[in-house]
């Protein structure tokens, strides 16, 4: 591609003709007269490797400051912006071709963005997904590294959706995505925001970094859906000037629900929209699951489909997989696998749980390694809240040594009366909650979802798929 085109209207260069082979922001992949990006991260400066990309045959390089290099170099105050922008050109734009929905928020994304393209799906309509467990297009699974891809790899699957007749992306939007710049010049059609607890502080460091990091993706949205219930949803609300609309469970608002009724086989309610209501009946459960769900149909609703074709989508969804998942046991106690991993998840689905519970909840879980360890003596203070025993264990250690990381969990349960058992090892823990399980417990299995993984020290990542682990268990308590 000539390099005037694919810098029109971002940067100037008296090289604007020549031809560029490819863009990146990454060392290992420069080659012969591409575009190198020079990329401040948290242990390497692309800065400083500028003159040695040139020597290896870039064409010039993208940087925040003057190098020396002459004609060599485009300068810019923001290279990951920058960046962002290149790619977008690179694939001729793919994001002003598709209508994009993005979710964002603390909790919620996985869940709202499948049930969305669930039903436009349903409705004959070619939908891609970009989130945390999988990408598709259309019924194509696409593996996924990051919730949000980096910059050339969203740009690529998005590109990848155009030419697969796609008319809709259904995005979850993290907040790294967004203050790395890794969603380029995206506008969203329609934006939903979830809620804000804590996660991530290990990055964001704040609170309001975090909330002033996700508030990034409103600034480029027609249509805002905005769950009021959280309090930094309020906040938002207030502060964007976008088309906006309020959703909550149980205070009116643009969209609401009321008169929820939660069991164990699904969830039913009354939504509100407007002066129109109508009865859901839906497979998922919990009342976490009422707002992503009602969420979803709004969206759905913004779009323009027929709310009919909407509610028969939503009843025949069973869920997503590692979202209040049921494990078959065979057993007269009910084993549920969960993504919850921070302190607010983790209330929500025991407390939804709780309601339906006839003997006694148990709740395994941990916390992983080098993440934010602040939130760890707060998930154990929220499951002791709900639960009646705990199973405390590993999850994605990574380079932090378990007994450690257990220790600042064990910390929220200083003063509670609960009992628990430590487990170190998570196989054994599921092993050890299926012995103790009795006629109508309920054990959550909290903090993998969907993952089939452990990361170990350095890196290490083994497969461990808890519904594996289960069926084995059971065979042992035979």
């Amino acid at each position: 591609m000539k390099l005037y085109k694919l810098i029109e209207g971002i940067a100037e260069t008296a090289l604007d003709d020549i031809e560029i082979s490819g863009i990146t922001d990454n060392t290992s992949k420069v080659e012969k007269d591409c575009i190198f990006v020079c990329v401040k991260g948290a242990s390497f400066d692309g800065h400083s490797a500028a003159e040695k990309m040139l020597e290896k045959g870039a064409a010039l390089v993208v940087t925040e400051h003057d190098l020396g290099l002459g004609d060599r170099q485009i300068i810019t105050e923001n290279s990951r912006k920058f960046y962002g922008e290149l790619c977008a050109a690179w694939f001729d734009h793919p994001e002003k071709k598709l209508d994009i929905i993005g979710v964002t928020g603390t909790n919620g994304k996985t869940t709202i963005t499948n049930v969305i393209k669930n039903i436009l799906m349903s409705c004959g309509i070619k939908t891609g997904l970009i989130g945390t467990i999988r990408n598709e297009i259309g019924d194509e699974a696409v593996h996924t590294d990051n919730t949000t891809p980096m910059a050339f790899d969203y740009m690529a699957l998005l590109d990848k959706m155009v030419k697969a007749g796609c008319k809709y992306a259904v995005m979850e939007v993290s907040s790294f995505g967004l203050v790395q710049y890794r969603i380029g010049p995206t506008h969203f059609k329609v934006g939903v925001f979830t809620n804000l607890t804590q996660d991530h502080l290990d990055y964001h460091k704040t609170m309001e970094n975090y909330y002033q990091a996700k508030k990034m993706m409103f600034d480029e949205c027609d249509d805002v859906i905005i769950n009021t219930d959280d309090e930094y949803g309020k906040r938002l609300y207030d502060e964007i000037n976008c088309r906006k609309y309020t959703c909550g469970v149980g205070n009116k608002a643009d969209f609401y629900a009321d008169n929820v009724s939660i069991k164990a086989n699904g969830t039913e309610f009354d939504y509100h929209c407007g002066n129109q209501s109508e009865h859901v009946v839906t497979k998922m459960i919990g009342m976490f699951n009422v707002f992503n769900v009602m969420a979803a149909m709004s969206v759905c609703v913004k779009l323009g489909l027929e709310i009919a074709d909407i509610l028969k989508a939503v009843g025949k969804y069973k869920g997503v997989k590692g979202r209040c998942e049921i494990i078959p046991t065979g057993r007269d106690f009910t084993v549920i696998c969960d993504y919850a991993h921070t302190p607010d998840a983790i209330e929500n689905i025991l407390s939804s749980v709780r309601e339906y519970t006839e003997g006694r909840l148990i709740c395994l879980f941990g916390c992983g390694g080098n993440r934010d360890s602040k939130k760890r003596p707060l998930m154990a203070m929220a499951a002791a809240k709900y639960a009646d025993r705990l199973i405390i264990t590993s999850d994605n250690p990574r380079d932090e040594i378990p007994e450690a990381i257990i220790d600042d969990i064990l910390a929220g349960l200083t003063g509670k009366e609960i009992p628990f058992d430590v487990v170190v090892d998570r196989t054994e823990a599921i092993y050890h909650s299926l012995k103790i399980a009795e006629k109508g417990d309920i054990i959550v299995l909290a903090g993998k979802g969907h993952e089939d993984y452990q990361v170990l020290s350095g890196n290490e990542h083994i497969h461990f798929d808890e519904r594996e682990i289960v069926s084995e268990g059971l065979k042992l308590i035979d």
